[in-house]
């Protein structure tokens, strides 16, 4: 139920919002996010060179830390509240509650992203259309998800590290986004790889699968992955500008 879902959260295993002591695992997914943050902005800088960007889900903070340095003008949406104080005590930055998602005035932003957030959200509709709401009408709507049918996908089956039970409660293919955004007059713009996640999530899954970090197997599985997207489309996760109709 969505009342209990905020335990999940703050289990020891669930990263995605602070990096803990430090390990191997946690040293490569600081770096990795780091060179994260420069291809989402380089990305979404082809859109609009400055303007008013809101990040749901931002957990603490460090996207949208990098465009208030690029003199952007920064909101993010942040359930859980740990990170979302950490955001707003440590980063400065104007960060709130997810309730408060439905204060916002109409087309308040240029740029809305959600990172990995969209399958973790209960009423899916109602969410995109109150982002559709507060979207400019020239703005665009930046969606991340993994890819159910990719490679990675696929061959690590119930340890696929994206999966991520019970906090994922949908998973896309490029059909089905493609299909859930239309019903909303919403359309894919264009659609970009995100071929670090196939290493990332490949090392999950190893560690889901084995209760230990291979990683030369994940590195062997992501780079497989990424290869067999080269010729499907399909990779690991993948990011899409959206626009509306």
């Amino acid at each position: 139920e969505e009342k209990h879902i905020f335990s999940y959260y703050d289990s020891p295993e669930y990263s995605s919002h602070e990096l803990k002591k430090y390990s191997l695992f946690n040293s490569i997914y600081a770096k990795a996010r780091r060179i994260n943050i420069r291809n989402k902005y380089r990305i979404i800088s082809g859109y609009k060179k400055t303007g008013s960007i809101l990040d749901v889900g931002c957990g603490t903070g460090e996207l949208l830390k990098y465009f208030r340095d690029k003199e952007w003008k920064t909101a993010g949406i942040e359930p859980v509240k740990k990170a979302r104080e950490f955001a707003i005590n440590q980063n400065k930055l104007q960060v709130f509650a997810e309730e408060k998602l439905n204060d916002f005035e109409n087309a308040a932003f240029d740029v809305i992203t959600m990172w990995h957030v969209l399958e973790h959200v209960y009423k899916l509709n109602e969410r995109i259309e109150e982002l559709k709401r507060i979207l400019k009408p020239d703005g665009v709507l930046i969606i991340a998800v993994p890819m159910i049918d990719a490679y990675d996908a696929v061959h690590y089956g119930p340890y696929w590290g994206a999966l991520d039970v019970p906090r994922h409660l949908y998973h896309f293919s490029q059909k089905t986004l493609a299909h859930l955004l239309e019903k909303h007059a919403l359309t894919i713009d264009k659609s970009y790889p995100m071929k670090m996640d196939a290493y990332y999530v490949s090392l999950l899954s190893e560690r889901y699968k084995h209760a230990g970090a291979a990683y030369l197997k994940a590195f062997s599985i992501g780079f497989t992955s990424n290869r067999k997207a080269n010729a499907s489309g399909t990779y690991s996760s993948m990011l899409f500008a959206v626009r509306k109709n």
